[in-house]
């Protein structure tokens, strides 16, 4: 009977720390995961050459002038020593400054869907058109962002990452179905894992950016026709899934005022930092 207690108590021990072992690794890869992204990754902010030499002999047939204006955090941050954040970040104050700037200087407010169908020559756009975008789907979009966008009735777009949704820094499910029927806001993929995607095989790329796609369009009873690429990674690969998954454009991390019809699968754009009133329209200029 004592053989036994003791080996019942042994089994009970095992299965105790091998518990914990369990949890510990489980923590740890979440963690790790959660590091990993937010970790700063330098952006793109070039044609790669494969991608420059494959259009090089292409004349381009349409070209707009839409500045195309990229966002991440804009919120009052609470944590002083979130560098990353910060570096991201404008108040705001300063983001409603923006927008009022815009507004009565007589720019238009689009989307890239608007965008897309201009360079198709199905509809055509105010001269004076400006787009707002949103990196990643982070929860100020709703609480911040999304009464300044309702406040000055102005459109923007929001690239969304699938499985960051509710998580507790970024949009919940019920705040994203909120945004999508408003009628201002047009929901971009942004993959599934916010995965930089040069260099990885096929299989990998076609992944997280179809299902991204299929994702929302399932889900959410929506469109989705514009991509961003993470860290604004991209080579004529990743291109070529983009094109075949039914996107109509993609956006990068390339500073630039004009969308071509031969540049639509990396358009340009432009970080408004906190400029406002006439260092913000100088940008544009």
């Amino acid at each position: 009977m004592i053989i036994k207690a003791k080996k019942h108590q042994s089994n009970q021990l095992n299965f105790t720390l091998f518990t914990i072992l369990i949890t510990l690794i489980l923590v740890s890869f979440f963690i790790l995961k959660e590091s990993n992204f937010s970790k700063q990754i330098p952006d793109i902010v070039e044609i790669p050459k494969e991608v420059q030499e494959s259009i090089k002999n292409v004349k381009p047939q349409k070209s707009l002038r839409v500045p195309i204006l990229m966002y991440h955090y804009v919120e009052y941050v609470k944590d002083e020593g979130d560098t990353i954040r910060k570096s991201l970040n404008i108040v705001p104050f300063i983001f409603d400054q923006q927008v009022k700037t815009l507004k009565d200087a007589g720019f238009s407010f689009i989307t890239t869907a608007d965008l897309a169908d201009a360079l198709d020559n199905k509809a055509s756009i105010d001269p004076k058109s400006v787009i707002l975008t949103f990196d990643d789907g982070y929860r100020d979009f709703y609480t911040d962002v999304f009464p300044i966008l309702k406040k000055y009735q102005v459109k923007a777009v929001v690239y969304i990452v699938p499985n960051f949704l509710d998580r507790s820094n970024n949009l919940t499910s019920w705040q994203l179905k909120e945004i999508a029927q408003s009628g201002l806001v047009e929901i971009g993929a942004h993959t599934m894992d916010h995965t930089y995607l040069s260099g990885l095989p096929l299989e990998r790329v076609e992944y997280e950016i179809k299902q991204s796609k299929e994702y929302f369009e399932s889900n959410f009873g929506i469109k989705v026709v514009s991509f961003a690429y993470p860290y604004g990674a991209f080579d004529n690969q990743i291109i070529d899934v983009v094109k075949k998954a039914g996107f109509k454009s993609a956006v990068t991390a390339i500073s630039g005022i004009f969308a071509l019809d031969v540049n639509r699968f990396f358009l340009y754009r432009v970080r408004p930092g906190v400029k406002a009133g006439e260092s913000l329209l100088e940008l544009f200029r």
